[in-house]
């Protein structure tokens, strides 16, 4: 595997705007990988410790590591402090495995919202994922993604919202949002 790492040029993947997709794309890129033999994680900021949804369950089955750090959905939350601290937790494991030379991929799902909220220094996040070994790809994803990440991505895709079944009452579905 040395000879490919040698070979590749790392790139950071930013996936953010208001439409559905974010993950999904992060999780095809997390299957592409696997596909080729390359390490991979993805490190979940929002979703709650413990949880088993469908991308859990199919990463236990492949043998990959998808880890839920985080409380649910904070930004609903009446303990920002508790949020804050949380996030900074999560960001050390997430900077642990960026910067040891144990993974080919590394996704921070979810990421921006804990910048946007200012949880996290933008500063420390972006030097983290300069100082990542030549070879990793890092892929982060997010709703309000703030313009410094824009800005240092190689590859920046935003997902326009057109049209949502939620806006129709319709709530989600097993295989679709969970």
């Amino acid at each position: 595997m040395s000879d490919e790492r040698d070979e590749r040029t790392g790139l950071f993947i930013l996936n953010t705007g208001n439409g559905k997709g974010k993950t999904t794309a992060a999780l095809g890129v997390l299957m592409r990988a696997y596909g080729r033999d390359m390490k991979v994680i993805m490190l979940q900021f929002i979703k709650r410790r413990g949880s088993r949804l469908g991308e859990h369950l199919a990463a236990e089955k492949m043998g990959v590591e998808i880890v839920p750090l985080g409380d649910g959905f904070t930004w609903r939350s009446d303990d920002i402090e508790k949020d804050r601290q949380l996030a900074r937790k999560c960001w050390e494991t997430c900077q642990d495995k960026i910067l040891n030379s144990d993974y080919d991929v590394v996704i921070l799902d979810e990421l921006t919202y804990a910048l946007t909220y200012r949880w996290l220094s933008v500063d420390e996040v972006l030097t983290t994922i300069a100082l990542r070994p030549r070879w990793m790809h890092v892929v982060v994803t997010g709703r309000d993604a703030v313009p410094a990440l824009v800005e240092a991505a190689d590859i920046v895709t935003e997902m326009l919202e057109i049209r949502h079944s939620f806006k129709k009452g319709i709530p989600g579905q097993i295989g679709i949002e969970f």
